[in-house]
């Protein structure tokens, strides 16, 4: 299979192209050849394309700064997957496209199925489920993959976030109302893989939910990193009220991964293993 993967040094991308089968030939497109706050540069690049499938794992990410870049943030999470969507379409490419739990209200208890109402709080989430229903507009082969609280040992995250302040302080602040699947980046990257192939063999598309087990709070899963690292800080469990930031934070990420499981057969990761694995390549770039 051919296979043209957008986005080269993002978390998803990286695993991609670490864990990709020998047997795939990959096209890496990164920014200097399609630019996503371009959405003309992304469909005529992906025009030009002759693959089997397509995995976007661009997106802009800032989901506090999105309130103030609403347009960039639509731009490249809106506009340019809905170019993205519209060369697919044209050339059949199959395309394999990750969104978020932000499109949803986050309210609740319950885990968030695929066909749940969406009610993105931010403008993330809004620019985010943009580009959910331009892809369902064109059509084609396609699947939407919803994910949530990504690690890995690349780019910017929580657990990397945990060990710096980990290393620095006695004691941290943690969020506790807030639930969600840790999900590491290496698991989304072979669920992708597995979708991608999935759809240039003929198999239905959709949208899908992928997150990690179990389900925890921040604060359960800071503690996870610190006691596999062996960092010794205090951790002291707060409410979202008293960690305010310019984006409305979902204190309900639990995302129901059924249908997946159901339709290509990729079950939820155990992501204590995820991290230990992390933790080990993290170990390794600093030898």
């Amino acid at each position: 299979m051919k296979l043209a993967l957008f986005g080269a040094t993002g978390q998803v991308a990286t695993e991609v192209q670490r864990r990709a089968p020998a047997d795939l030939t990959l096209e890496v497109i990164g920014r200097d050849r399609a630019d996503f706050a371009n959405p003309d540069q992304v469909r005529d690049v992906a025009l030009a394309l002759q693959v089997d499938a397509v995995l976007n794992a661009v997106a802009y990410t800032a989901v506090d700064k999105a309130e103030d870049e609403t347009d960039l943030a639509q731009a490249v999470n809106g506009a340019s997957v809905a170019a993205l969507g519209d060369a697919c379409a044209s050339t059949g490419a199959a395309l394999v496209h990750i969104s978020t739990d932000y499109v949803f209200s986050g309210d609740g208890t319950k885990a968030w199925t695929p066909d749940d109402p969406t009610d993105p709080q931010g403008a993330y989430g809004r620019s985010k489920r943009a580009g959910e229903l331009a892809l369902a507009r064109f059509g084609g082969a396609f699947a939407t993959l919803r994910t949530s609280w990504v690690f890995s040992a690349h780019g910017n995250n929580f657990v990397k976030t945990m060990l710096r302040f980990g290393a620095e302080r006695d004691q941290l602040r943690v969020v506790d109302d807030q639930f969600g699947g840790p999900t590491p980046a290496a698991a989304i990257a072979d669920a992708c893989l597995t979708l991608a192939h999935g759809l240039a063999d003929g198999a239905p598309g959709g949208t899908y939910h992928f997150s990690g087990a179990p389900d925890v709070s921040w604060a359960h899963f800071a503690r996870e990193i610190f006691a596999q690292s062996g960092l010794t800080p205090a951790v002291v469990d707060i409410p979202t009220s008293d960690y305010p930031t310019p984006a409305k934070r979902p204190l309900n990420s639990r995302l129901d991964c059924s249908s997946l499981e159901a339709d290509f057969g990729i079950k939820r990761p155990d992501w204590r293993a995820g991290l230990a694995d992390v933790l080990e390549d993290l170990r390794q770039q600093s030898a």
